[in-house]
């Protein structure tokens, strides 16, 4: 009897162990992608992935430990692709992808109305599509379903509205269909504007709004409106100077008239 109190003593000591370990990796992985995000730096992303991948398998039941290595690998990706030399970036960039996904998917079962996950799931597989018609066949169901889920459990999410126009605007051919991915970048904006005024609590995502003024200069761009294109620019560089997206787009709308 007192033997297996002691075994019970035991394992209760280790398990409240691992979870103290696990919230410790979380803390010091979200630090270590805060400055990987200011620094656009794809070694500091490798290694928030790395403590979130440790955190959640320490607690592999925890929501939270999914979403941020789900979301680190993400922007690791991000960096991978659109990064000078991504060319030699394609095979990393192609790891990262698949792993987002599976983390992510892990997520939406742990929780299936984490509006983040749905919409971080959404534009992946977007992004796995790739333009290319068989693959959007086989994967479109998935970018809709995720996309509907995200919107219905956040519609007022800055992040969930951010990513859904990034995906429009990337699959956008015509003049109305810009306009439209415009208008869910500025709704993103405001969003984004109303949250920077609240206070963040521990671990509360605050990615995303640097990148979505540079795609409403992208869009603004591709619509013909270079002074538009020019102001929101300078404003997500004012956010982000690291963003070389929007340092190159400024470079090519400052020439236009």
């Amino acid at each position: 009897m007192i033997g297996r109190l002691l075994f019970l003593l035991g394992c209760a000591a280790f398990w409240g162990r691992a979870e103290e370990s696990a919230s410790n990796l979380l803390l010091r992985g979200w630090r270590e992608f805060g400055a990987a995000y200011e620094a656009w730096s794809a070694p500091r992303f490798g290694a928030a992935v790395e403590l979130f991948r440790q955190a959640a398998t320490n607690t592999p039941a925890s929501i939270t430990n999914h979403y941020w290595l789900g979301a680190a690998q993400f922007h690791l990706l991000l960096c991978l692709r659109h990064s000078p030399g991504a060319a030699t970036n394609a095979a990393a960039a192609q790891a990262a992808l698949e792993g987002a996904i599976a983390t992510l998917e892990t997520a939406v079962k742990l929780d299936p109305r984490h509006s983040e996950s749905h919409a971080l799931l959404g534009t992946l597989y977007g992004m796995k599509i790739g333009g290319n018609w068989i693959r959007g066949a086989r994967f479109g169901p998935r970018v809709a379903k995720h996309q509907a889920a995200a919107m219905e459990q956040g519609a007022d999410n800055p992040r969930v509205r951010y990513l859904l126009g990034t995906c429009q605007f990337n699959t956008a051919k015509k003049k109305a269909e810009r306009q439209a991915a415009l208008e869910t970048l500025l709704a993103a904006e405001k969003l984004f504007a109303a949250e920077v005024q609240q206070p963040a609590g521990p671990l509360e995502p605050r990615w995303g709004r640097s990148s979505c003024l540079t795609f409403i200069g992208q869009t603004y761009e591709l619509l013909g409106q270079f002074a538009a294109a020019a102001e929101y620019f300078q404003k997500a560089l004012a956010l982000h100077p690291a963003d070389h997206l929007a340092r190159e787009g400024l470079a090519r709308v400052a020439s236009k008239p």
